[in-house]
């Protein structure tokens, strides 16, 4: 089935699954999520027009667990299971919610000031992450391999310092100085045993690697 992303409502975020094989659009009349199985069209897998105005939509790789939350409810994370139509859960922060990012084995949802840790078998909240520093954009990033599930989130407001956190041991495992200049970007290697960086300062390709000891 070909489809024109922006076709209904408007876009107003994409993002894609953990392993890049399906693409999740948010719109102001809902969201769709496809399958990315040819490059030559999109595949429709699934759309609901029940939320307006999804800024944030995320689906767990292929299967029918999708994350969502909509301007009209920012602080409220929403979980569903597509297929079944379902809702398995909500969840309400104490501000709006910036970014959330999953694995197999963990769901981080990230505010501007906290960052909450869930278990995705049955989403109970395992710890959260206090006065964490100002994070107005939610930048932050989990390891899809869930047997590490790394966290990765700016450690200060001001320098590219980042804070790396065991997600499933629930602590910090190493602060990075990685850049002078606030952090623009970061991301895991799909092992989970890199992470790379870039700051806003000069020039935002220019990236900065790791392999910590525990991770290799």
């Amino acid at each position: 089935m070909e489809t024109e992303p922006g076709g209904v409502g408007g876009t107003v975020c994409l993002s894609y699954n953990q392993d890049c094989t399906s693409l999740a659009i948010g719109m102001r009349t809902g969201y769709r999520l496809f399958s990315l199985s040819s490059v030559e069209h999109l595949d429709l897998v699934h759309e609901s027009f029940d939320l307006p105005d999804v800024y944030i939509v995320e689906r767990l790789f292929s299967s029918s667990l999708v994350v969502v939350v909509s301007h009209s409810k920012p602080r409220q994370m929403n979980v569903f299971h597509f297929k079944k139509g379902t809702e398995i859960c909500n969840y309400n922060y104490s501000a709006n919610i910036l970014s959330i990012r999953l694995n197999r084995q963990r769901l981080v949802v990230c505010l501007e000031e906290a960052i909450y840790i869930h278990n995705i078998k049955d989403m109970k909240l395992l710890k959260t992450l206090l006065d964490t520093p100002r994070n107005g954009s939610g930048l932050c990033a989990l390891s899809i391999n869930h047997s590490n599930s790394f966290l990765a989130y700016p450690g200060s407001s001001s320098t590219g310092e980042i804070v790396v956190y065991d997600a499933n041991m629930l602590k910090t495992e190493c602060s990075i100085p990685a850049h002078d200049s606030p952090l623009a970007a970061i991301a895991f290697s799909p092992t989970g045993t890199k992470l790379a960086s870039a700051s806003e300062k000069v020039s935002p390709v220019l990236c900065a690697s790791f392999l910590h000891p525990k991770l290799a």
